[in-house]
């Protein structure tokens, strides 16, 4: 029994394995077919590839020689092109050649009829001389005194009424520009002063302003520099200092605090640093409208802020300002009617007295700081130096310097232009007086015209006509170096001799 199970446990296995063998054969072969087919259909889509690949490359070969032909068809136009210019240059080379040649024929033709009336003149030249029994450059030199001594009477006479014409025309040729220049100008005239009135609506506000134990009158001083009179007039607060811009930031201040009605230390603080950035706003403002007002652009801005301060600048009471600008428009006209460069006639003059704003930071006079300060941002230098020389202290070297330096003096001396008091003027006359009558065989003197003229009577027994016209000199030089005043003083010296006698 146990052989018999055992038979059949081998038989079974033998079975089992041939099953599985057959099955793997047959799954085998499954797999091969497929393989087959999956291969026969990657075939079929290569060739399909490799195909369609040709037929593109011989497409692209076909579009290649057609672009290689058509360039080597270009190519071909462009040689032939070439060869043409090369052919129409040497043609023309051949011609300017031939034209040569016969150029140099030509110099040779001239330079030999040259030669030939050289030869001629010289001939000549010997004959005349013989003729004349002179040479050449004696008879130059005789023909030139012959044609001196004849003429030199008449240009004389031409050159001495040139003279006397322009000498008798000049002066009222400057005093018709000058005229026409002033006429087409008006200005105000200066009210500037050196304290502020600022007018209360209530008088209580003057018990805030003082303040408990004058505190808030105190912090206003001290933040604004400036001297706070509240006295006893009615309805009125006065700001006293000789700063103008320093008044100006007090005033609009005081403004703001009367306005807000809150008047203690802390708001004082706040509104001065507020009344300070607005003044800063309105001096660059004032710098600009007055480029714009003479037509002038492209001024650097840090000019324009110094010009700006000049608003509140004040010169023997006169807005250095609007003294500027009424400068700068009269010397456009001036410069117009002269000839000169009206931009930077305009220019100088408005700058002039820009210095002013730096005089009290910056040590020198103030026509030199504005030519420093001109040249330092970048104005043109002609502007600078005619700036600079407006002031007798330096040469006027351009014509628009000695323009400028005019139209100051005209600015300066006008009516009403600046304040000068009664006591002050009477006083310039007196003096006028008394440095004339310092002199030896004077009998009188009168300074006349405010002060634009000084007359002198000397007495004619001591003083002959010679000695009259020294002392006129010796009297306007004194003048010049004892005393300070605007414009030109003219001293008049005159020398009469009355004979008196009567018929009875």
């Amino acid at each position: 029994m146990v052989v018999l199970a055992i038979i059949l446990a081998i038989a079974g296995l033998a079975a089992g394995a041939g099953g599985t063998y057959a099955y793997e054969q047959q799954r085998n072969k499954s797999k091969t077919d497929e393989a087959k087919k999956e291969l026969a259909k990657a075939k079929k889509e290569a060739d399909a590839l490799v195909k369609k690949a040709q037929e593109e490359a011989a497409e692209r070969v076909d579009e290649a020689r057609k672009d290689e032909k058509k360039r080597r068809d270009e190519i071909k136009d462009l040689e032939q092109r070439v060869l043409d210019r090369q052919v129409a240059l040497d043609k023309k080379l051949d011609e300017l050649d031939k034209r040569s040649e016969r150029l140099r024929q030509g110099e040779s033709e001239v330079e030999a009829l040259k030669n030939e009336i050289r030869d001629i003149r010289s001939k000549q030249q010997e004959k005349l001389e013989k003729i004349a029994k002179l040479s050449k450059s004696e008879a130059s030199d005789k023909l030139m005194k012959m044609t001196e001594r004849d003429i030199r009477n008449d240009l004389l006479g031409l050159i001495s009424k040139i003279q006397n014409d322009a000498r008798d025309n000049a002066e009222e040729q400057a005093a018709t520009i000058l005229a026409t220049t002033m006429e087409r100008m008006a200005s105000e005239v200066t009210a500037e002063r050196t304290v502020t009135a600022v007018k209360l609506e209530d008088e209580e506000m003057k018990g805030r302003i003082i303040g408990k134990e004058g505190r808030n009158i105190q912090a206003l001083q001290r933040a604004t520099g400036v001297d706070i009179l509240v006295d006893e007039t009615p309805g009125m607060i006065i700001l006293s200092s000789f700063d103008p811009v320093r008044r100006e930031v007090a005033r609009q201040a005081m403004e703001m605090l009367l306005k807000d009605g809150r008047v203690h230390p802390g708001r004082i603080e706040e509104v001065v640093e507020k009344a300070q950035k607005q003044v800063q706003k309105d001096v660059v403002r004032a710098g600009e409208d007055a480029a714009r007002e003479v037509g002038l652009v492209g001024i650097p801005k840090e000019i324009l802020q110094l010009m700006g301060e000049l608003k509140y600048r004040t010169s023997y009471g006169q807005n250095v300002l609007k003294h500027s600008v009424e400068m700068a428009q009269l010397a456009g006209v001036l410069a117009e009617e002269l000839g000169a460069n009206v931009k930077t006639a305009k220019y100088a003059a408005l700058t002039h007295d820009m210095g002013k704003a730096l005089s009290h930071k910056v040590e020198g006079k103030h026509h030199h700081i504005s030519g420093e300060m001109l040249r330092k941002y970048g104005a043109p230098e002609e502007v600078a130096l005619a700036a600079e020389q407006h002031h007798d202290d330096m040469e006027a070297t351009s014509l628009e310097a000695l323009v400028v330096r005019v139209v100051d003096a005209v600015s300066a001396a006008r009516p009403g232009a600046r304040n000068i008091s009664a006591e002050n003027f009477a006083e310039r006359m007196k003096d006028l007086e008394n440095t004339a009558l310092s002199f030896d065989g004077i009998e009188k003197a009168y300074a006349i015209s405010a002060g634009r003229e000084v007359r002198v009577f000397v007495q004619p027994k001591n003083v002959d006509d010679l000695q009259a016209i020294r002392l006129a000199r010796d009297i306007a030089t004194k003048i010049e170096s004892t005393m300070q005043y605007p414009g030109t003083i003219k001293v008049n010296v005159i020398r009469e001799t009355r004979a008196i006698e009567f018929a009875k």
